[in-house]
Parts: structure tokens; C-alpha cells; sequence
């Protein structure tokens, strides 16, 4: 038996090798690999006894030849292969220990320009694999170190690697070669400034096995992006209470998300998918409250999202209400120590973003949507807007506590579904209308859950009101400054309403769907 190592991760090659080789399996390695051996004191053969020809191109040249890939792609099930092989005095080869360069996980620690981003690209490892993966039949293509311990088991039972791992094995080698190539393709696309490629290729690591999916019959799992991007609930770790549902991973994203969008200390209770409460505050524990102020009854069995590291204060009140999971970018001692004591309480901490600097080659840029037989692909929607881009369209304008409040308002009403509402007042939810077929129902919903706390109120519409019903609701039920995207062809009626009530509205000019 004979196997050809080539690797770019040396973990726990050493090992592997002496294993092999304590099982009379001949070894041949590339020069890398042959090297890093050799300092461990495991001695095997070049690559070129294979070839015999040396490496060329300063290491690009040295696998690609008929020799080698003969040895792979032969068939062992068919004589007339065999005999060839015998004719050219070529020996089969049996494993093929391959882990390729990286390259996504590289490629955005800096401005890599083109030049050097190619000379970082594994085409001979990526042949090597797409070669051993073709044969399963009789032909181990192993490209990860995890599968070391089963193959030195198997062969040393069994004198071969079950038909079963390899088949394995080579579902894995072409999954890890294909994603490969797709972080090429992600990085050359950026390069052309191509956002949308005629052929678009997603790169997702598997993180987990989830219990099931949305419901109890549907089975599910949490996969991750690949390349560098704003960390978030996809790499967050689970520290009490077991990975998290389906559900719950979606509530714990859309509570992160939001709370990250704020910089003063925010607090975020999410329930199916849409916040039920938030607020900022100078202390964490002031932003809990005031977020479980929005709805109290909505909020049992949510999720909480905080976006400053859990404190003691904050985490005694947190445990005082049934909650589902909270997720933090950490948890100090004295919070962990509470939390943990709640039974089937899940505690979830998001590792910090990458270094500052870094560049994304790979789809977090992108949303997605899925429809029958496809996706809608597009850019994520950015908040885009300053106080300065305002503009006010009524007779009076906001106060200064108005305006905090209504960018407040603006920044969250764009997490909410569509038709989304949001009133606050004093950096804090007080109502919130979602998920509404008409925009009137929303506001009412909103007002209906706010009762008296809509009352000097400011409201944020994520896009124009197609009448002016819910602009005249909220004036009646106290409600002083109006935020919206504006471009109704009734925006006139809007404004004069919002004039008789002595309310301010502004304009933004762009507008926040969520579906």
C-alpha cells in the first residue's frame, strides 16, 4: 500500500505518518511535508521518486504528472488499467493525504492585491484531491486531520479503509475543493467589482447539528461563513444551557444584531423573528429595564442581546423574568454565576470582531432570500443616515430630545418586519407594530401597546404612509415628532395633518422593508 502526503496543515501529521508506517504503508511526500517529517524524525520518500523529475516553478511544479495522477485514477476493478499501469511501471496509490493552503481565511487579514493572492493559491493540492475523490472505489482522498485516527483503526483491523469512509471521504474532498475554488472565485469577483457573478458560490462550514428545525418534524443545523466579517450569533459559544433551537438561534441573531447596531450601552428582547423591547442607557442595567418596559407579557420566553459585557447588576435582573437564552459579547463572573443557576437558561458569548482592517471576499455583504427553485440575492440593507441628511418637512421642527429619539427610533424600526412602527421616547421601545398588512393596523398596535407611554412619544414608519390615518392616531394618542422615508404621493396630506397637530416629521429618503 502506498500514500502520498502533501500538507498544508502539519496538525498531527507526525503521528499519522508513524502510524502508516508501523502498517508497511509506503509514504511519499512533497517537499513541505517531507521536511517538516524529517525534523520529527519520520524519514520518507520524495515525490520526485515518483515523477522523476524535480519540482519546478520554486514548488508549483511538482505533483502534475502521469506518474502520480495514473497511480490514483486507475481503476482496480479493470484488468486493461492494471496492465497499463504495469507496461509503464507505475505503482497504484492508495491514500491520498491532502489539506490545501488557505486562502479565505488569509486572503482578508489585509488589502492582498492580485499578484500575491495568486502566488497563495493550492492548485496541485486541489488536483490531488479532485483526483483521489474519483476513485473512491479504491482511493482514500483524506483532506482533514480529524479523519487520521479512523483510517490508522481501520487499517489496522481490516488492512483497508472501509468502502463506507471512503465514500465519505470523497464527498468531503470535492466539498472542501469546491469551496476552495468558490473563495477564489469570491475574491476575483471583488477585485472586478462583480457583486453579483453569473454563477454565485456560498462558502458554509458546518457548526452544529441542531435538535430539529423550525418544528419538531424538520431537521436542521447551523452552518458558518468562512471568511472575515462582523462577528455575530453563527460564532457565538455556547457556555451554559447546550446549543441553542433553530428558534432561539434566530431570535439570538436578530437580538445581537440590533444591540450591536447601537454604541451606548443597548439591551434587545427579541420574540419570533422582531425586537419586543429595547433601549439604550448610560448603565446596562437602565437599558434592561426600560426594554422589558416595552412589553412585559411579550416578553416571556424571549431572548435577550446585549452589547457590552454582561454585569452582575443587569444579570440579577434578567434572572428574575423567564427567558430563553441571552447573548452577550461576555459574561463577567458575577453574571455567569447567576445565570447558570436558572434551569434551561442557554448563555451564549460572541467572540470580538475581526481586526480592524480586514476585508470580506465572501457573501457577508450579501442577503438572501430563498423562493421556489432559488434566491433573491442583494445588499444588505446599511442604516445610511445622519441628522444631517434630514429633512424637515413641517412647519415646526424636532426639538433636540425629539431628534435623539427619532434617530433612536429610525436605527431600530429597519430590524422590525415590515409594516414596521416603532414608538420610543428616552432612548427606549415603547411600542412596536409588526408583521401588518396595513401600516394603519401597525401604528395601532404600536399605540395600543404603549397605552399612556405614547404620550410625548416619538414614531419611526420604515417607509412612507400611504395615507395619513396613522399619522392622525398618533397625534391623538400623544405621540410629537414623526420619522419616515417619505415619497407617498400623498405626502402633502401627511405633512398637513402632522401641521394641525403641531407635530415635526423629517423626511430620510430611504426606506427600510424587512419582509
Amino acid at each position: 500500500m502506498r500514500a502520498l502526503l502533501s500538507v498544508a496543515t502539519r496538525d498531527g501529521i507526525t503521528v499519522f505518518a508513524r502510524g502508516l508506517q508501523a502498517l508497511d504503508v509506503e509514504l511519499f511526500a512533497t517537499d513541505g511535508t517531507r521536511e517538516h517529517l524529517a525534523q520529527d524524525g519520520v524519514e520518507v520518500r520524495p515525490i520526485a521518486d515518483i515523477t522523476g523529475v524535480p519540482t519546478m516553478l520554486d514548488g508549483q511544479v511538482k505533483t502534475f504528472h502521469h506518474a502520480v495522477y495514473a497511480g490514483i485514477l486507475a481503476r482496480r476493478d479493470q484488468p486493461e488499467q492494471l496492465e497499463e499501469l504495469k507496461r509503464e511501471a507505475i505503482e497504484p496509490i492508495d491514500l491520498v493525504v491532502v489539506n490545501v493552503r488557505p486562502f479565505g481565511a488569509e486572503i482578508g487579514r489585509a488589502l492582498i492585491g492580485i499578484d500575491k493572492a495568486i502566488d497563495m493559491i493550492d492548485v496541485g493540492g486541489a488536483a490531488l484531491l479532485g483526483a483521489a475523490a474519483r476513485n473512491p472505489a479504491a482511493v482514500a482522498a483524506i483532506s482533514s486531520p480529524e479523519h487520521y485516527p479512523q483510517i490508522l483503526a481501520e487499517l489496522k483491523e481490516r488492512g483497508q479503509v472501509s468502502p463506507e469512509l471512503r465514500a465519505q471521504l470523497a464527498a468531503e474532498a470535492f466539498g472542501m475543493v469546491a469551496a476552495y475554488h468558490a473563495e477564489i472565485a469570491a475574491y476575483l469577483n471583488q477585485i472586478a467589482g462583480n457583486t453579483y457573478p453569473k454563477r454565485l458560490a456560498m462558502v458554509l462550514d458546518k457548526v452544529s447539528d441542531l435538535r430539529y428545525g423550525e418544528n419538531p418534524h424538520q431537521t436542521g443545523a447551523l452552518y458558518r461563513e468562512t471568511t472575515h466579517r462582523s462577528a455575530g450569533a453563527a460564532d457565538a459559544s455556547p457556555l451554559h444551557g447546550g446549543m441553542p433551537s433553530f428558534n432561539n438561534l434566530l431570535d439570538l441573531d436578530v437580538a445581537y444584531r440590533i444591540a450591536s447596531d447601537y454604541t451606548t450601552p443597548t439591551v434587545v428582547i427579541s420574540k419570533h423573528a422582531d425586537p419586543v423591547g429595547l433601549a439604550s442607557a448610560d448603565e446596562l442595567v437602565e437599558a434592561y429595564r426600560h426594554a422589558l418596559d416595552t412589553d412585559p407579557v411579550a416578553s416571556f420566553g424571549a431572548i435577550v442581546g446585549v452589547n457590552r459585557v454582561l454585569d452582575g447588576a443587569t444579570a440579577r435582573e434578567i434572572a428574575a423574568n423567564s427567558y430563553e437564552a441571552v447573548i452577550a459579547p461576555g459574561f463577567d463572573d458575577s453574571a455567569f454565576g447567576i445565570l447558570r443557576q436558572k434551569s434551561g437558561l442557554e448563555l451564549l458569548r460572541v467572540p470580538p470582531d475581526p481586526i480592524e482592517g480586514m476585508r470580506d471576499y465572501g457573501i457577508a455583504r450579501l442577503d438572501f432570500k430563498r423562493v421556489g427553485g432559488g434566491l433573491l440575492v442583494e445588499t444588505m440593507d446599511e442604516l445610511g443616515l445622519d441628522g444631517s441628511q434630514l429633512q424637515v418637512v413641517t412647519k415646526r421642527r424636532p426639538t433636540l430630545e425629539e431628534l435623539t429619539d427619532l434617530l433612536f427610533a429610525w436605527r431600530a424600526v429597519r430590524h422590525v418586519r415590515s409594516n414596521a412602527i416603532v414608538l420610543a421616547k428616552n432612548a427606549a421601545s415603547v411600542g412596536i407594530g409588526s408583521g401588518q398588512a396595513s401600516r394603519q393596523v401597525s401604528v395601532e398596535i404600536a399605540l395600543r401597546r404603549a397605552g399612556e407611554r405614547a404620550r410625548l412619544s416619538v414614531m419611526a414608519s420604515d417607509a412612507y404612509f400611504p395615507f395619513p390615518d396613522g399619522i392622525q392616531i398618533a397625534a391623538q394618542a400623544g405621540v410629537t415628532a414623526i420619522i419616515q422615508p417619505g415619497g407617498s404621493i400623498r405626502d402633502e396630506m401627511a405633512i398637513e395633518v402632522a401641521d394641525r397637530h403641531h407635530m415635526a416629521m423629517v423626511f430620510t429618503g430611504r426606506r427600510h422593508f424587512r419582509h
